[in-house]
């Protein structure tokens, strides 16, 4: 009866602890509020920048500063006209360059955005700078930070409560093995991925608002592609699509984004700014 009862209290706290997200119109998990996240992700990031080689003042440093602040502007632009103009508050957007050779950028809650000098080579031009702004950008602006971890807490109130339900230490057994890869394999996996697709969407209306050409992104991932030498996990068992879903998808969206840039009066687009 106890146990009936805490689902019970549990199922009302998650159906209380939802948000919207204004560029989906889904309503996402939001256990942990963004007074709390953002603080320490701000401190995380702050001590992230003191132990690495954060380079300043190269005409790259400041291509991902100017880069990330049009990306901001877009996104400020896209927020006023939907009518969401206090959505922002409490973001401290900052962008910053870090000599390591790891192809990567990533952006943490509240708007704190690291790209690494590995990625690029890769990205080749401004425009695909921008690209990947635009989706770390959008994963900020869609709490996917505050997503995953609201859902890591479901997946271990899971697992308590089945071993608090499960009597026999045989079955319990049994039960932690089923749900830690069917929890892991069905559910979290699935979850980055959407997380994935919903930044590379966002990430392609902003960078167009921005007047970046959209068409540009399906490229960029193209060369990640051919840079990965196509080593990668099955889809299933990856965070995020594979390269041929993610190009297909971004080569499908690119007009839509085209059309929403429109909106905003922006119909051609800046040079893609070879360095």
């Amino acid at each position: 009866m106890k146990f009936k009862y805490s689902i019970s209290i549990l199922a009302l706290a998650l159906v209380a602890a939802c948000s919207t997200n204004p560029f989906t119109g889904k309503s996402t998990l939001a256990l942990v509020p963004n007074s709390q996240i953002f603080p320490s992700s701000f401190a995380q990031y702050d001590q992230f920048l003191s132990e690495n080689k954060v380079v300043k003042g190269t005409s790259e440093a400041q291509m991902i500063t100017r880069v990330g602040e049009r990306i901001k502007t877009a996104a400020e632009r896209w927020m006023n006209a939907n009518g969401h103009e206090s959505y922002l508050s409490g973001y401290e957007w900052e962008y910053n360059l870090v000599n390591d050779k790891t192809v990567n950028a990533w952006c943490m809650p509240g708007g704190k955005i690291v790209f690494y000098t590995g990625i690029l080579p890769i990205a080749e031009n401004e425009t695909a700078i921008a690209a990947i702004m635009g989706h770390e950008v959008a994963h900020a602006l869609a709490n996917h930070g505050q997503q995953r971890m609201s859902a890591g807490l479901l997946q271990q109130l899971g697992a308590v409560a089945g071993n608090v339900a499960i009597q026999d230490d045989k079955s319990r057994d049994m039960f932690n093995q089923a749900y830690g890869v069917g929890s892991t394999v069905g559910v979290m996996l699935p979850f980055s991925r959407s997380h994935e697709t919903e930044a590379d969407k966002i990430g392609l209306y902003l960078m167009a608002i921005a007047g970046y050409n959209p068409d540009e992104a399906a490229k960029l991932w193209e060369r990640m592609k051919a840079n990965s030498g196509g080593e990668a996990p099955p889809e299933f068992l990856s965070t995020h699509p594979s390269n041929d879903s993610r190009i297909a998808e971004l080569q499908k969206l690119a007009p839509t984004a085209k059309e929403e840039a429109a909106k905003f009066g922006v119909t051609s687009y800046r040079a893609l700014g070879k360095y």
